[in-house]
């Protein structure tokens, strides 16, 4: 009963631990010392940003522009708009480009020495449509502002401290795009801090850096207050598709950090994202932290130097532990030290067949596997598919879901060491069991399936006969090993998220004697250790979870919590009442999954999402309304049988999967003017410009032949498509249009599709119908899109 007593407790201990580093700081009020960062006056900011949507080239937008001006006079910063052209051209999707027309705003609080490298603090200002945008990314221009301030406040840098906030971030980084690539101005900064949101709340996080980061780690760990970061954090970032203006900043190799917050995430890009709902502790706590930061580098004789970039992370309390790369193989060798010496003192103790080891690792694949099959199913009996504005359900219940997977992740995890102490096969047939049904809600579920055999033939060679204790850890933490030495080899950026805890297990391991002792020292040691473990891994799992929809990223977690919880998991011949833990957590995270399935999240808090736009086909000279939304809520079905008639599905190349559509009246909307001409070296230059009183048009170009598009607004691009191949150019924030250049080999022939997209919903339709409280509308919501065709031949 010992050990069960210390197993809770250090499940409890630990989530204890996690949420005490998941706490947010207490914002400082407006009477806070000037030399301080207070949310609190950083929050009128924030306020007079985020009054209603402002996305680029909008009026809206210009007002926002206009009020960061006057506070920026009034801090004395000199403030210059900085008028340009940005053009993107991602690598993820190389065959598209988008650009337009931005104003940068840029202040300077002079240095000492004008002629140092300066620091720049980076945000912008517009938000996308139908999102106030009160933290992504007023709160990052707002933090900026009070930041300034503060270190204005403490005397006068040794450097400059431009202020830079940018315009167009939202249409494609593009006015990161122009001041970086085209602005003299770039030239003068050392070092960007950027500031970002993808969500309302939570911990501000630093989790991307420059190349070379050794001395922004020192700068880390030096000026932060309880900095949350991690080197895994800096290595997954840049394996995905993400961007944020800090990408426009590595580009052209100026060192920088970027920070932001990730809580809350039903509020990213959505019409919540207001100042109400913008999480003050959030603010506080990356304004903070960057203000540290900030000021250190501001009053420093130089800038951070490059080095070798570290593996590091924050520890309890924002303790940063840093070390070189190569350092990680101390840990590796240290903790094959350890687990070699409770290996000897248990044999000694109590010895135990060399099967027992091989059956405990089989049995730590079965827990992660099994974990991953389980999730798989949990996701699917939530009903819900995969997309972000499928995913918006969860989100609006992002707490309970939450629940429900640390429940299955943890019951599945303590279910196996108590199985293979019994020996019974049965169980194993679980996990096999679970991934097939994943295959049930429509489509062949790969991942659920291979996740499901794998540990349930791990599960058949682990479990037939009873396993003692201290063999069955030893094969865990011997795989654990393995597989620490791997990541060690392959990515060491990240392997510490897997040597860290087998320090921690294999410590304990050397002490206990692989758990052969059961004294309650020994007990103690185990709990108090795993605890301290388990609050890490269980932070870990939450900023996965919390940022990324993948249900087997949580066989990570779960095989971190095997190493160090086993022993404790593992009861004597696996009898009762311990045996029956696992179990239990595991049928209430599924209950609670159910739950998830069948709530009604929405409320005025969480409305439910709308997004409906008047589509003119003027090719067909048909008009349609059409939904969005993955399904047709009860307003979408309404807004679109205004007119009375059926709903179909709709199929348009500017939709990437067939919509909800009813039959609309054909309006008489002006089409947009489309130009192609031949220059007299023989490119061919094409205008465009979109409906009268729109601000952006896209066009889908296709050639009968080889074709390049050389220039868009007299920017150099290389965009080169193939016969019948297609390419996109979107163009943002200007009534003028897009003039582009065109190389040909020869004659030839060229269809041009447009989109242009009216900001409002037509007045001479019948008006959508009032929203409730509980629904809202989403992106490119309530307005017009006018689309054609046009041929051109040379």
């Amino acid at each position: 009963m010992n050990r069960v007593m210390f197993l809770i407790l250090a499940l409890v201990a630990g989530m204890l631990i996690a949420h005490t580093q998941e706490r947010l700081p207490d914002p400082r009020p407006a009477t806070a010392p000037p030399t301080v960062f207070s949310a609190e006056r950083a929050m009128v900011d924030v306020a007079a940003m985020s009054r209603k949507a402002h996305p680029i080239g909008s009026a809206a937008n210009a007002r926002v522009r206009d009020h960061l001006i006057d506070r920026m006079v009034q801090l004395g910063l000199s403030p210059q708009i900085l008028s340009g052209v940005g053009v993107q051209q991602f690598r993820r999707a190389p065959d598209t480009i988008v650009g337009g027309p931005v104003e940068n705003l840029v202040g300077v609080l002079p240095g000492k020495d004008r002629s140092a490298p300066a620091i720049a603090l980076m945000s912008h200002y517009d938000s996308v449509p139908n999102s106030p945008g009160a933290a992504d990314d007023a709160a990052g221009v707002a933090a900026s502002l009070e930041i300034v301030r503060a270190i204005k406040a403490r005397g006068v840098p040794a450097r400059d401290v431009i202020l830079l906030i940018t315009d167009g971030e939202e249409a494609g980084l593009l006015g990161a795009d122009a001041f970086f690539h085209r602005d003299p101005m770039a030239k003068r900064i050392g070092l960007v801090l950027n500031m970002e949101a993808r969500g309302s709340g939570g911990r501000a996080q630093m989790f991307q850096t420059s190349a070379d980061n050794g001395g922004l780690i020192d700068l880390l760990r030096q000026g932060g207050v309880r900095p949350a970061a991690s080197s895994l954090t800096v290595f997954v970032y840049q394996q995905m598709p993400n961007d944020t203006d800090l990408t426009e900043t590595l580009e052209v190799g100026i060192p920088g950090m970027n920070y932001a917050f990730i809580g809350g995430q039903f509020d990213y890009h959505a019409a919540t994202s207001t100042a109400a709902w913008l999480d003050v502790g959030s603010l506080q706590d990356i304004g903070q932290e960057v203000l540290g930061a900030a000021a250190r580098a501001a009053f420093a004789k130089a800038l951070p130097a490059k080095r070798p970039s570290e593996v590091f992370a924050a520890t309890f309390e924002g303790w940063i532990v840093a070390y070189p790369a190569w350092a990680g193989w101390g840990i590796v060798a240290l903790a094959g030290a350890l687990i070699a010496v409770a290996a000897r003192t248990a044999r000694r103790l109590e010895p135990f067949p060399w099967t027992d080891p091989a059956r405990g690792a089989a049995g730590l694949i079965f827990a992660a596997g099994g974990t991953v099959a389980m999730m798989q199913l949990a996701r699917h009996l939530t009903g819900v598919e995969t997309g972000y504005l499928e995913q918006r359900f969860l989100l609006a219940q992002f707490g309970r879901w939450e629940w429900a997977a640390a429940l299955i992740t943890v019951g599945f995890v303590l279910l196996t060491p108590a199985a293979l102490a019994r020996g019974k096969r049965l169980v194993a047939l679980l996990p096999l069991v679970a991934g097939a049904a994943c295959s049930a809600f429509g489509a062949l579920d790969k991942v659920g399936l291979i996740a499901g055999a794998v540990a349930t033939v791990c599960g058949l060679l682990a479990f037939g006969r009873p396993v003692s204790r201290p063999g069955g850890w030893i094969g865990v933490l011997l795989l654990g090993l393995l597989l620490a030495t791997i990541a060690q080899a392959l990515a060491p950026p990240a392997a510490h998220v897997l040597g860290w805890p087998l320090l921690a297990a294999s410590l304990a391991a050397a002490l206990t004697a692989a758990a052969a002792r059961g004294r309650t020292l020994d007990l103690a040691i185990l709990g108090a250790l795993a605890a301290l473990a388990l609050g890490w891994i269980a932070g870990l799992a939450h900023g996965a979870f919390q940022g990324l929809d993948l249900m087997p990223l949580l066989g990570l977690p779960a095989l971190l919590l095997a190493l160090t919880i086993w022993p404790l998991a593992q009861p004597a011949d696996g009898a009762p009442p311990a045996r029956w833990i696992g179990p239990l957590l595991l049928v209430a995270g599924f209950a609670v999954a159910a739950w998830v399935r069948y709530a009604d999240p929405y409320d005025p808090r969480h409305p439910e999402t709308s997004y409906v736009v008047y589509q003119m086909d003027q090719d067909a000279q048909r008009g349609w309304r059409v939904s969005l939304t993955p399904d047709l809520p009860d307003w979408s079905r309404s807004a679109l049988g205004a007119e009375g008639g059926a709903v179909i599905k709709h199929k348009a190349w500017t939709w990437s999967r067939p919509v909800d559509a009813t039959a609309a009246p054909t309006l008489p909307i002006p089409a947009p003017a489309i130009t192609l001409t031949r220059e007299a070296d023989g490119r061919l230059r094409l205008r465009a410009a979109p409906v009268p009183g729109a601000r952006a048009i896209t066009l889908s170009l296709t050639a009968a032949q080889a074709l390049s598009v050389e220039t868009v607004a007299g920017v150099p691009v290389k965009l080169d498509l193939k016969a019948g191949q297609a390419g996109r150019i979107a163009w943002m924030a200007s009534a003028e249009g897009i003039d582009m250049v065109l190389r040909s080999s020869g004659p030839g022939k060229l269809d041009v599709k447009y989109a242009s997209r009216l900001d409002q919903w037509p007045a001479a339709l019948k008006p959508l119908p009032p929203r409730p409280a509980d629904v809202a509308p989403f992106g490119d919501s309530d307005t017009a899109l006018v689309t054609g065709t046009r041929a051109f031949s040379w």
